[in-house]
């Protein structure tokens, strides 16, 4: 009996171990107010994690997630928004300044945490992670923003696209149920791609 409970409890820590190198789980982020998140807490459900800043071309999808997040919420849906200002300080203020700004223009209800940094040697190591999980895809180029976003990138590094950086505001990574990234989502791309990712998350 007592092996048996061995065998068990080495089996156990295995798999904490194996879920804990392959899952966002393993992370702890900043709320809103500075206490620590444990993103375990969120076990389960089906997350859209967003670098979000408020003066930036594409701030109106705050009320496209918004509306994502009301159709889906009951269902396990949960957005997880990450102001960030390292793309044209688009994101500045503090951090009530940001968020009475997204209740009052937007009536945002989904989960905004602190203000952070999502690429360079300060970034989150959340974002680290979902970055090395899901490459850039490349902007809609057919989207205006898109090509202006890839034309001014472009002429700072040609080179830009090789790399699994975020480019730029409203960044979307999708994580499924268990706590792996599935899918990247640029900021041209659809919001009826995202959701229809999103659906499909959902009934797995």
């Amino acid at each position: 009996m007592k092996r048996f409970l061995l065998f068990a409890a080495v089996a156990c820590l295995a798999a904490a171990c194996t879920e804990k190198k392959d899952t966002v789980y393993q992370f702890s982020v900043k709320g809103a107010q500075g206490e620590e998140v444990q993103l375990s807490d969120y076990r389960g459900k089906v997350l859209l994690i967003v670098n979000t800043a408020t003066q930036c071309g594409f701030t109106p999808q705050y009320a496209e997630l918004q509306a994502l997040y009301q159709k889906y919420g009951e269902q396990g849906f949960e957005v997880l928004d990450f102001p960030c200002n390292q793309f044209g300080a688009q994101a500045p203020g503090t951090q009530d300044e940001i968020h009475e700004f997204c209740t009052g223009k937007y009536n945002i209800s989904f989960t905004q945490f602190q203000k952070c940094d999502v690429n360079g040697d300060s970034q989150l190591p959340l974002f680290a992670f979902l970055k090395e999980r899901q490459q850039f895809g490349g902007f809609d180029l057919e989207n205006p923003l898109g090509k202006l976003l890839d034309e001014m990138l472009a002429k700072q590094d040609p080179d830009y696209a090789l790399s699994s950086d975020i480019k730029w505001n409203f960044t979307k990574f999708l994580v499924t149920r268990k706590g792996e990234v599935s899918a990247r989502f640029e900021p041209t791309a659809p919001m009826s791609e995202v959701e229809a990712a999103v659906a499909d998350a959902l009934k797995e």
